[in-house]
């Protein structure tokens, strides 16, 4: 599959009804009237009764599970999926080699409350990707009764992550994340964990020529309580995708494709057969690490009292859902000397004074639209 070939398709098939971090049911049941009746089911319900849909492509022997926003605030993969789907309703020869080998069993939405609040827990305050044992919630439960009934030969466990995270500590940014999950404290290699990682090796091997170092390996500490671990564990491969952040993305509409060529790239491996070489490509993809902020002021000075002390201001943007838009609030996250970190924007001030738009000192847990440097007005929003 060539990277030029789905780029040129996707530019046809994006979703224009889907756009921005807010992806909810009322948003995708738009989408929805657009597809064959025959391919959407509704599979449970949610705590405050919405519906949970399922899409089902495909007449294959191996069998595909795909499940998004089973964080409501982690959309890109949903908007991606929705792109997938156009492509799966074209006659071309890549779905049409997909659809003739799989069966897809698609949840877009599995906490539709989640979603509805952009947030990271159901409407009980539950982590669903905490509560694989003890399956206390609806969602859950209904995520364990499809992979019950649909008996799948792959999983595909799809998220979003936070700006904080690199590719290794490189300075690159991890534009999109990949984990083969444990199944075991040993975190041992089984066939199904280098299956995963397999298909993971060839994504990244095609992505690199659009983001260069710009993968990373999500860290496979085993945690039982996690669906993907726990569906390793059942001895099916499962593939852990990540979107993150892309420079000036912050709707993440470029990690939307880069996650549409990732997702179509494992079915189409998946569908021509997997050739294990071992997991030695997949461990030379950089480890994800915790060293980005939204921005950094670089070299400021904070206090009158320490005039000669230069600082560096780290700045992270909160996301507030207010009136249906998800607003970006930049907040200050850390005043230190912040050498081992990186900022997606930074801002060299050279010794001036930084303070607030009120002409305040700077401090940790401020919320600032803008900055004062040597009493200029600096933005820092979105």
């Amino acid at each position: 599959m060539q990277l030029q070939q789905i780029n040129s398709l996707y530019s046809l098939l994006k979703t224009p009804k889907l756009f921005g971090r807010y992806v909810t049911n009322s948003h995708i049941e738009k989408c929805l009237t657009k597809l064959p009746k025959s391919l959407i089911s509704v599979v449970g319900y949610s705590v405050e009764e919405r519906p949970i849909y399922s899409l089902r492509f495909g007449n294959g022997p191996i069998k595909v599970l795909l499940w998004s926003q089973m964080h409501g605030n982690e959309s890109t993969t949903t908007k991606a999926l929705f792109d997938c789907f156009n492509l799966f309703e074209t006659n071309n020869e890549i779905p049409n080699r997909i659809l003739k080998a799989c069966t897809l069993m698609v949840i877009p939405i599995l906490s539709p409350d989640g979603a509805e609040r952009y947030t990271r827990l159901n409407a009980n305050k539950i982590d669903l990707n905490r509560d694989a044992q003890d399956l206390s919630q609806p969602e859950s439960r209904v995520l364990r009764e499809v992979y019950t009934d649909f008996k799948p030969n792959y999983c595909f466990n799809l998220h979003g992550q936070r700006t904080i995270f690199g590719a290794g500590t490189s300075g690159n940014a991890a534009t999109l994340s990949f984990l083969s999950p444990s199944q075991d404290e040993k975190r041992s290699l089984t066939q199904n964990r280098k299956t995963a990682m397999a298909i993971i090796s060839q994504i990244n091997e095609l992505l690199q020529t659009e983001i260069p170092y710009a993968i990373g390996r999500y860290d496979d500490g085993f945690n039982f309580n996690c669906v993907g671990d726990t569906f390793q564990n059942f001895g099916v491969p499962t593939l852990l995708y990540e979107a993150g952040h892309y420079k000036n993305d912050y709707e993440r509409e470029e990690v939307r494709r880069f996650i549409f060529i990732a997702l179509i790239k494992a079915l189409v491996v998946i569908s021509d057969g997997i050739y294990i070489s071992g997991s030695k490509d997949y461990f030379e993809i950089p480890e994800n690490s915790k060293c980005f902020h939204d921005i950094i002021i670089r070299n400021a000075r904070i206090s009158e009292d320490d005039d000669n002390v230069l600082i560096d201001v780290a700045i992270q943007y909160k996301e507030v859902l207010k009136a249906g838009k998800v607003e970006f609030i930049p907040v200050v996250e850390r005043i230190s000397k912040l050498e081992k970190f990186f900022g997606h924007k930074e801002i060299d001030v050279k010794g001036a004074f930084v303070k607030t738009l009120e002409n305040l000192e700077l401090k940790v847990g401020y919320e600032n639209d803008f900055v004062l440097v040597n009493n200029k007005k600096i933005p820092l929003f979105v």
